[in-house]
């Protein structure tokens, strides 16, 4: 069953690793504020550190789990080294494997689909497991579940095929954390039961469209979903329309505005 409480997390926006970036930063607060949507800032027992796009590091009850760790070493400064590293697929936004091996990884255990454990050299492989879609794992008192991702629109089918990637499911102590990768609005996202955090993706045209994603968040109710992921070539999706179509529906759905992007302007 789902908490009554839900835990307010840390935002700490850390990691200058984007091209092109600009030469001023501005803080999650100031960029939440600025599209009327909520930045959390007290402490708790989970700590997420948006890195940048689809870079994540928790800190969960003390366990450090990086999510899709791209961006160099220096990326990582400021955060704790690893425990836990989860990578959803082969893509440069998502695997690095420059990072990986610039990062002291030796005590992390890492999660992969076979795509990517295909890429990474035997030095990594006592710390590999690999997980294809459905299949679980318990590591650090956290069970791992392989959801499925992938393209559903025909012009976007080869982008990311289905079996190939992997969403992640986290599930400790009743309270379950949901990162979507790069997918559509699947029906294995929609079906998705007892989520407290979601981290929904939302750029074209790799993923899905803002309206997408906010019906999937409809359907699968979490408590707080966290739109991630959201620069596209040419446009960026409108993350403030998003928390507008998710709340109009379901106003007891939290939208958590992240600063993803540190050094750009959206």
């Amino acid at each position: 069953m789902r908490h009554s409480k839900y835990l307010i997390i840390t935002a700490l926006c850390t990691g200058l690793l984007t091209m092109g970036c600009k030469e001023k930063s501005k803080s999650s607060q100031e960029k939440a504020e600025a599209i009327g949507l909520k930045a959390e800032n007290k402490i708790s027992s989970i700590d997420i550190t948006p890195i940048e796009h689809a870079t994540a590091v928790l800190d969960w009850d003390g366990t450090i789990i990086y999510v899709d760790p791209v961006g160099g070493k220096d990326a990582f400064a400021a955060v704790k080294e690893p425990d836990l590293i989860l990578i959803t697929d082969i893509h440069g936004d998502h695997f690095s494997l420059e990072t990986l091996q610039a990062l002291n990884t030796q005590k992390a255990k890492i999660i992969v689909p076979q795509a990517v454990a295909d890429k990474i050299p035997s030095e990594f492989t006592p710390q590999l497991d690999i997980l294809n879609n459905g299949e679980a794992k318990e590591r650090y008192g956290i069970n791992i579940e392989a959801i499925p991702m992938y393209n559903l629109r025909e012009e976007a089918k080869n982008f990311h095929i289905k079996g190939r990637g992997n969403g992640y499911v986290l599930s400790k102590n009743n309270e379950r954390i949901y990162f979507s990768g790069d997918t559509e609005d699947i029906p294995e996202m929609r079906a998705l039961q007892n989520i407290d955090k979601a981290f929904v993706c939302m750029n074209l045209p790799y993923t899905m469209t803002v309206e997408s994603a906010a019906e999937a968040v409809v359907d699968f109710k979490p408590a707080q979903v966290y739109p991630y992921h959201y620069r596209g070539k040419p446009d960026v999706g409108d993350v403030a329309k998003f928390k507008t179509l998710v709340n109009d529906k379901d106003p007891n759905i939290e939208v958590v505005q992240l600063d993803w992007y540190p050094k750009e302007d959206y």
